[in-house]
C-alpha cells in the first residue's frame, strides 16, 4: 500500500530548508539522470543533503547525486532539486513528489522540469533537446497518481485542469531563447511509463502511434504536482537515444548519462537564458 504523507510532514521538510538558508527561491529546477551538474552553475549556493530534509526521497539511480541547492542563477533565486526519486525504487508517488510540494509550501512560482528521455519520433538523435508541449500519463490512467487518496483542498482542487500542464508563455520564451542562442530545440509529447526496464520495439512503436515522441520514468507525477500546486511548468526532454522502432540496438543507463554531457550545454544555455528573461511579476 502506498504510504499517505500529511501536510505535517510536507511542512517539516519545507521547514528544515528554510532553516539552512535565508534565500528565498522564486523558480524551482528538477534535473533528471546526468544532467546534475546544471547546479554547479548556481552561485551563492547553499547546499542541502537530501538526507537532512525530512520525508524527502532518496534516489538509488546513478547519476542522482541528492541534495537541495539554492541560490543564484541569471539574476534569479532558483531551489535546484539535483537527482530526484522515481516510483520504480518503491517510492510512493507521494513521496515522488514531496519536493515539489515543498516547492509551494516554500512559496515558489514555478518549476522547470528537465529529464533524460529515449527517443520515440525519429527525427530525434542522441544530443538533442525537446521542449515539452503536452504529455501522456499512462501511469495516472491506470490509477498511479500523486493526488490519489483525500485531497487537500489547501493545496489545491480535487481535481485539477491539465489542458495546459505546460506554460504557453514560458514555452514562447525558451523557444525565443533557443532562437537567440542558435540551438535547435524541438518540441513533442512526452510519455512516463513506470519502468525500470527500457521499452520494448513494440513498445515505442505503439507509443508512436499514439503520438508521443519521447519517453522516459519521471516528470509527470511531478508535473501533475505542480499544477495542482498553481506552479507554472517548463519543462525540457534531453534525448539521451535514438528510437529503436525495429528492435536492431540496445539501451543501457550508461548511454543514457553519457548522452547527458553533450545535453548540459545546451540546457545550461537554455535555462540560463530563460531565467534572464524571465518575466518580472509573478503571474498567476
Amino acid at each position: 500500500m502506498e504510504v499517505e504523507l500529511t501536510r505535517a510532514q510536507f511542512e517539516a521538510a519545507a521547514a528544515a530548508i528554510r532553516a539552512r538558508t535565508p534565500q528565498q527561491p522564486r523558480i524551482g529546477l528538477v534535473l533528471g539522470s546526468g544532467l546534475g551538474s546544471l547546479a554547479e552553475a548556481v552561485g551563492q549556493a547553499d547546499s542541502i543533503p537530501a538526507s537532512d530534509i525530512p520525508h524527502w526521497p532518496g534516489s538509488t539511480v546513478e547519476g542522482h547525486v541528492g541534495r537541495v541547492v539554492i541560490g543564484q542563477l541569471e539574476g534569479q533565486t532558483v531551489l535546484v532539486q539535483q537527482g530526484r526519486a522515481h516510483h520504480y525504487e518503491g517510492h510512493s508517488m507521494q513521496r515522488v513528489t514531496l519536493p515539489i510540494r515543498v516547492m509551494q509550501l516554500l512559496g515558489l512560482e514555478a518549476v522547470i522540469v528537465t529529464n533524460a528521455a529515449g527517443a520515440i519520433n525519429p527525427d530525434f538523435r542522441p544530443g538533442d533537446v525537446m521542449l515539452i508541449t503536452d504529455h501522456i500519463n499512462f501511469m495516472g490512467m491506470a490509477g498511479v497518481s500523486p493526488l490519489r487518496g483525500p485531497n487537500e483542498a489547501s493545496f489545491g482542487p480535487r481535481f485539477p485542469d491539465m489542458s495546459q500542464a505546460y506554460d504557453r508563455g514560458l514555452r514562447s520564451l525558451a523557444l525565443e531563447v533557443a532562437a537567440q542562442a542558435g540551438l535547435t530545440l524541438y518540441q513533442g509529447v512526452y510519455v512516463c511509463l513506470g519502468g525500470p526496464s527500457f521499452e520494448t520495439p513494440a513498445d515505442l512503436r505503439f507509443l508512436r502511434l499514439i503520438g508521443a515522441d519521447a519517453v522516459g520514468m519521471s516528470t509527470v507525477p511531478e508535473v501533475t504536482v505542480a499544477r495542482h500546486g498553481g506552479l507554472r511548468v517548463l519543462g525540457f526532454s534531453g534525448i539521451s537515444n535514438a528510437a529503436n522502432l525495429d528492435g536492431s540496438t540496445t539501451t543501457t543507463h550508461e548511454e543514457v548519462l553519457a548522452a547527458g554531457q553533450n545535453i548540459v550545454p545546451k540546457l545550461t544555455a537554455l535555462i540560463r537564458g530563460v531565467l534572464r528573461q524571465w518575466p518580472a511579476q509573478r503571474q498567476a
